[in-house]
């Protein structure tokens, strides 16, 4: 099965990419919450720097890059969220 979802980059995420939003066709699903990570480093691949320092959230829920199941529908978001600055 597969799913189309739409990715919210925010913060740097958005800066790297020059995109606040984009739609993905045909993410498998279930996927790990690495391998959906891989998959959008194939897609953008400067969002590289942000390695091991962003999460995604799912359905406004976060999910933390590992082996984590994530099953996805049709129309979900997937926000990539990297860290904020403090101050």
């Amino acid at each position: 099965m597969s799913a189309q979802v739409t990715v919210l980059y925010f913060a740097k995420s958005a800066e790297l990419t020059g995109l606040k939003e984009e739609e993905l066709v045909a993410v498998p699903t279930p996927i790990s919450s690495g391998d959906l990570w891989a998959l959008l480093l194939r897609k953008q691949p400067r969002l590289k720097e942000l390695q091991g320092h962003v999460v995604l959230a799912v359905r406004q829920q976060y999910v933390a890059i590992g082996d984590e199941q994530v099953t996805l529908a049709d129309g979900d978001e997937v926000a990539v969220v990297p860290p904020l600055s403090g101050g």
